[in-house]
């Protein structure tokens, strides 16, 4: 069947169980991006998030070679790559440079690992564009796992994060530990890339984590109701390109995307829109 044909049993698609799953998966997802993207945008680490999902890629690569799990060797060197670059980037302007070098070397390693294995070159498309559709219980069963750590230690560093993510000079002055927020921060953002890859992959990452953030503080100012925002935005987009999926076959990653982006466009014409009437 070509793509974007009408499927007449579209509805026989969405009850299958692996829409099940994705769907669900969509909603762990969603709510590890909305709150982190909140964080992104504040902090000024848009760069950082998206060298994130491919400084993991070379993780990727590994564990096929290995025989071992991908998600695992993403993570791991997710992980990796966000406390190197939060411990050597104590400041923004350090972050770049740090973020900049870890995403060479690890771009890099990975492009290496995959000419080492037609296997790992193979699996290099999955990794870069995501299938949401093949999410596994055991996988969804890990972004559950995960969710509950992240809200668990959001809640314990919300106040000294979100300080030191809004005015970082000030926070410091107040005695808020910048480094131990850039290595929470990292640490977690590593968490989201990592469950969120097997959705969009490395290269459509800001689909899911920056894109919806930005259109949500357009909307509102509360920190905590950019968060829900956001997250509801994540969603609707993940939703809507499951189900636009399956009425017009093609991949669902570029309908989340395309979803998530005309979002963001609707809400930056709206805020044209008031603020040309504010001016009137």
């Amino acid at each position: 069947m070509n793509a974007f044909t009408f499927d007449p049993h579209w509805l026989e698609t969405l009850s299958a169980p692996f829409m099940g799953k994705a769907f669900l998966a969509g909603i762990l997802i969603a709510l590890a991006a909305g709150a982190m993207g909140y964080f992104t945008i504040a902090r000024h680490s848009t760069f950082a998030a998206h060298a994130l999902a491919h400084i993991g890629l070379p993780g990727a690569t590994g564990a096929v070679l290995l025989g071992l799990p991908v998600s695992a060797g993403l993570g791991i060197f997710a992980l990796g790559g966000a406390l190197v670059i939060g411990a050597l980037g104590k400041r923004a302007s350090q972050r770049e440079i740090a973020t900049g070098t870890v995403l060479a070397f690890a771009t890099g390693l990975g492009l290496f690992f995959a000419r080492l294995s037609s296997s790992a070159s193979q699996q290099m498309q999955a990794i870069l564009f995501g299938s949401i559709l093949t999410v596994t219980s055991g996988q969804i069963l890990g972004f559950a796992l995960f969710d509950l750590i992240l809200l668990a230690v959001l809640t314990a560093v919300y106040h000294p994060l979100l300080f030191s993510s809004l005015d970082e000079q000030v926070a410091q002055a107040k005695g808020v530990p910048i480094a131990a927020m850039n290595l929470v921060y990292m640490a977690l953002m590593a968490g989201v890339i990592t469950i969120a890859v097997p959705a969009v992959g490395t290269l459509l990452i800001f689909a899911l984590i920056v894109t919806p953030a930005a259109t949500a503080n357009i909307m509102v100012a509360s920190p905590l109701k950019a968060m829900v925002v956001s997250g509801l935005i994540c969603l609707v987009s993940i939703w809507g390109g499951l189900a636009l999926s399956a009425m017009f076959p093609a991949p669902p990653s570029f309908i989340i995307v395309t979803i998530s982006t005309l979002l963001w466009a609707l809400a930056q014409i709206w805020k044209s829109a008031k603020e040309k009437t504010e001016r009137r």
